[in-house]
């Protein structure tokens, strides 16, 4: 089985649609689908901050649920959606604010589609994704190596949110463990969470999350290849937003 990992998203269909051209699919029915009958997977954090989150959550049910051509795991801005579509008091910022202003303004019937969407997309989602085949987990913030194969609400967290210092950013988001770092585990573990500017691969762990909503790229690893492809944002820089590693 051969996959297409596809970095945080957050809004960007034009680029997401481009980046499945270079990775040479073709389209029935409206859902990419590649010749030699290869995977895609989304890392996590389709929506939020970029322009289009809702309607990159219709194209991703499309090729998840629907066309059942594609794969999909939860990111944290993901989970956040999904508790505000339940109801719950989730704070509307750090990006949500953008998916719920693009929520308001639709129809009421617009409304209960997206919603019903999203969720059925969320609930049948693994929290992540383990890839036998190809030796790889795929894991939206990353996960520890004794905890691939469990689950519980540490886990969880740690594979939505990532582990955090306890500080707090000049933007009031927490500050994030490196834990890659300390990665010894012998399966490859692909992770999105932290914007980088190129894809970081260290100690048998790679981050695809190259900041497209932040005016960098958009990046999908090939696996088992470990070929990076990549397209350009259509957005501004914002070279605060990109974590640097020492």
């Amino acid at each position: 089985m051969a996959y297409d990992i596809i970095g945080d998203v957050h809004g960007c269909l034009e680029e997401l649609k481009q980046l499945f051209t270079e990775l040479g699919y073709s389209y029935e029915n409206g859902v990419p689908v590649h010749p030699e009958g290869r995977i895609p997977l989304f890392i996590g954090d389709i929506t939020d901050r970029g322009p289009h989150s809702l309607k990159t959550i219709e194209f991703v049910w499309d090729i998840v649920i629907e066309a059942r051509q594609g794969l999909y795991i939860p990111g944290n801005h993901c989970d956040k959606l999904y508790r505000f579509f339940l109801g719950n008091d989730v704070q509307v910022k750090h990006g949500l604010e953008t998916t719920v202003e693009e929520y308001r303004y639709l129809s009421n019937r617009q409304q209960k589609t997206v919603r019903a969407q999203f969720m059925q997309l969320f609930e049948e989602a693994p929290v992540y994704l383990e890839l036998p085949e190809i030796n790889t987990v795929a894991a939206h913030a990353g996960i520890r190596a004794q905890d691939i194969g469990d689950l519980n609400k540490r886990i969880r967290a740690f594979v939505l949110y990532g582990p955090v210092t306890g500080n707090k950013l000049r933007d009031g988001r927490p500050e994030r463990v490196d834990w890659a770092l300390n990665y010894s585990g012998s399966r490859r573990v692909v992770y999105g969470h932290t914007p980088v500017l190129e894809p970081r691969f260290i100690n048998n762990t790679v981050n695809i999350d190259t900041g497209c909503v932040f005016g960098n790229k958009l990046t999908a690893l090939r696996l088992p290849e470990e070929e990076i492809v990549q397209v350009p944002s259509l957005l501004t820089f914002q070279s605060d937003n990109f974590r640097a590693f020492g």
